[in-house]
């Protein structure tokens, strides 16, 4: 059982930053926490083993408490409301899309939709939803309350004019709930009122809360979520004047809310719930929310948002000067249980740097972060053809839903999740951390996978440094400048724009690029522009877990056009060479040489290799080609002057092609039938002097290890290598290029 969990405030740092741990405890057992170097983070014996080494002088002794993490978006308005203009009586209006309405909410009181109550005392009102009961509103005095309801429900996904009202001279309380397009036989719409004597106690304490209600627990924790859009809510005095208008079509690319009133009750999100999501007037002859905000007025709630976990600091550390750039960790130990928090240290600057830079994919284990698609994806065995294993991490976050998911799943009123974020604990993103996912073997998945990168550089003796998604995604060519070979991981999937644009940068200066997985620069991503650690993805056009709804496929961070890189313009086959064609999960296979491989352009490559099978070993299902594989296609933008050295063979109908390869889905595409499937390990110089290589396989790291790392791959890997940190440029030959088709 998971007792003990952490992060960290920063994913990267270097000498003389200070970086700050978050733990919870959840038995409030002591732990154990040490600084370590991760060099191997598989645990399979048949590997080269496990292997961390503690950094000295880091030994801390902490008393643990367990946190909470209290997922959950909304807005609050920070402004107090000049509650005598109320005093007479008041109204709200506002527009609901409802996804989840035969819901009571997740503690069974409503989920809000609007409210201003005095947290400790509960006083005040709040206007909601409540399963067949449809739209409420209820008002709380001194020592009573009345609650008015429609009395028919509302339906999910479709769009709601709600209309509350409060006369005190009266002594009446009136709800509309008026569905903007009737269906025949649906009764959903409703106008109720009831006599109400109380008025609501509120004091100078009370605050507005939109799409949740405040609790006595505390100022940031909230109850009674709402699940769906919400759109212009609006307060008036009795006499209809304005005092509160909210307009969430400005500042779509922000988090604070706008008040268009006199008093100017301005807010801010909390745990980030979806903006740039189309409003109830959405025509649909916009698709990008920058050409008409005033269409994209809505922003969309869920009960399981979750950016930041909010937790105390239980200890700090400041990195020293002298470390090794690599992958690190905070190691907590405690009675009953051990967890290790990741972190990249970095060359400080102005010391020198390696030749070789190798770029952990963080963006990536972002996307993948928590994820639930084992247990909550219906299909998950039948793709996988085996039986998912699950660990004491995968059973938790199962449990324990407000840790939050990846990008993958889907919220639980079944839109997809869009917005991922590190700052809480990421249970597989850890070393020791064995998928399901991950084929037979190993079975590692991301960044333990990418720990076979690392353990080999180790063994090699390469003089290399590491740095983030992130960083190059802040600094751009910046981050990448210093190196003269630039090194990819298993499976860096997710890219940003900056990030790609300073892998474009680079191969213009004469750098060299080596890609060592499959699936590769695939689907954008954006990152936040101030909060470091959250990211966002559109998946529009074509889904993997969901697709974006109509309309909603440009980020809210800043607007970019989401989805595949192919269909932006870019597909990866221009930057490596080859791009996504297809996967599988059962076993993995080897790749056999091609007439390419014998051209004297690349005899170095294949200096020390016998035979023309390559990698037919790995920990990775067996073999160095498998899982999600990647090919050369010119007309994607393979370079022309490209050679496919290897072609992968012997897959089993298991591995697919790509959605995004055919045009129609037809029997037989299965890679034992088709021979559309098939990883290719390719290589071109570029015009620069520089030069291109990529295994084309997610499997390939998995077998650098294999017989004391003295095989084919490991052998293969070297001379790229060592080639490509040598500083005598490429030479393109004149006639090169060649007119076929990949």
């Amino acid at each position: 059982m998971k007792t003990l969990l952490g992060y960290a405030d920063q994913i990267s740092v270097t000498a003389g930053d200070e970086i700050a741990f978050r733990v919870s405890s959840e038995t409030a057992e002591a732990y154990d926490a040490t600084i370590v170097r991760i060099v191997n983070g598989d645990l399979n014996p048949a590997g080269s083993g496990y292997r961390e080494e503690e950094v000295p002088g880091t030994a801390w002794h902490i008393q643990g408490r367990p946190q909470k993490i209290h997922a959950g978006s909304c807005i609050v308005v920070d402004a107090a409301v000049p509650l005598d203009r109320l005093a007479d009586g008041w109204s709200v209006t506002l527009l609901a899309r409802p996804t989840l309405p035969d819901s009571s909410g997740q503690d069974g009181t409503g989920q809000v939709m609007f409210s201003l109550r005095d947290r400790m005392s509960g006083g005040g009102m709040e206007i909601g939803i409540k399963g067949e009961a449809g739209a409420y509103v209820t008002v709380q005095g001194s020592q009573a309350r009345v609650t008015c309801a429609a009395g028919v429900p509302m339906r999910r996904h479709e769009w709601y004019r709600l209309r509350v009202a409060f006369d005190a001279a009266k002594g009446e309380l009136t709800l509309s709930q008026a569905a903007l397009e009737s269906c025949a036989g649906i009764a959903d719409s409703a106008d109720v009122t009831v006599a109400c004597s109380v008025e609501p106690a509120w004091t100078s304490a009370a605050r507005i809360i939109i799409a949740a209600r405040a609790t006595a627990e505390g100022e940031t924790i909230f109850g009674g979520f709402y699940n769906g859009k919400l759109e212009a809510p609006c307060l008036l005095d009795h006499a209809g004047a304005v005092i509160g208008q909210w307009d969430f079509s400005i500042g779509i690319d922000g988090q604070d809310i706008c008040d268009q009133g006199p008093f100017h009750l301005h807010g801010h999100t909390w745990q980030m719930p979806g903006r740039a999501m189309t409003g109830h007037n959405w025509n649909g002859s916009i698709r990008a929310w920058q050409d008409a905000p005033e269409q994209y007025g809505a922003i969309h709630f869920h009960e399981d948002d979750i950016i930041d976990a909010g937790w105390a600091t239980d200890f700090s550390w400041q990195v020293p000067p002298g470390l090794k750039s690599g992958l690190y960790a905070a190691r907590l130990r405690s009675a009953t249980d051990e967890d290790h928090i990741p972190f990249v240290i970095r060359r400080t600057a102005g010391t020198g740097h390696a030749p070789l830079v190798f770029v952990l994919p963080t963006a990536s284990y972002l996307a993948y972060a928590n994820e639930h698609l084992a247990i909550d994806a219906a299909l998950a065995e039948r793709v996988h053809d085996h039986v998912p294993v699950f660990g004491a991490s995968d059973v938790f976050l199962a449990e324990r839903r407000e840790f939050g998911a990846s990008l993958y799943d889907r919220h639980s009123d079944g839109s997809g999740i869009m917005i991922s974020s590190r700052l809480r604990p990421v249970l597989n993103m850890r070393p020791k951390y064995q998928s399901w996912l991950g084929g037979t073997g190993s079975g590692l998945w991301q960044m333990n996978a990418d720990t076979h990168i690392i353990d080999w550089l180790e063994h090699e003796g390469f003089d290399y440094d590491i740095i983030t998604d992130e960083d190059l995604d802040r600094e751009g060519i910046k981050a990448l400048s210093p190196y003269r070979c630039v090194m990819l991981a298993s499976h860096p999937e997710y890219v940003s724009t900056r990030m790609l644009d300073a892998l474009a940068a680079h191969r213009a200066d004469g750098g060299r690029l080596v890609s060592l997985g499959g699936n590769a620069l695939y689907w954008r991503v954006v990152y936040h522009p101030t909060m470091p650690g959250v990211m966002e993805l559109r998946r529009c056009e074509v889904g993997n877990g969901w697709i974006t709804d109509p309309g909603e496929s440009c980020h809210a961070f800043g607007g970019e056009y989401g989805g595949l890189w192919e269909r932006i313009g870019r597909p990866p086959h221009e930057t490596l060479g080859s791009g996504f064609i297809g996967q599988g999960f059962d076993k993995c296979t080897y790749f056999r040489r091609q007439a390419d491989s014998y051209n004297p352009r690349v005899t170095f490559i294949f200096d020390g290799i016998e035979g023309d099978i390559i990698g037919d070993f790995g920990l990775i299902g067996g073999g160095a080609a498998g899982i999600e594989l990647d090919r050369a296609n010119s007309a994607k933008g393979t370079p022309l002057n490209t050679l496919v050295l290897a072609r992968s063979e012997g897959h089993t109908n298991t591995y697919l092609p790509s959605t995004c390869a055919l045009l129609i889905n037809y029997a037989g595409q299965g890679a034992a039938q088709s021979d559309l499937v098939r990883a290719e390990i390719v290589f071109f110089e570029t015009a620069e002097g520089g030069a291109v290589f990529s295994t084309g396989s997610i499997a390939w790291s998995g077998s650098l290890s294999h017989a004391d790392y003295d095989n084919s791959v490991s052998r293969m890997t070297g001379n790229v290598v060592r080639r490509f940190i040598d500083p005598a440029p490429f030479e393109l030959p004149a006639s090169a290029a060649r007119p076929v088709s990949f």
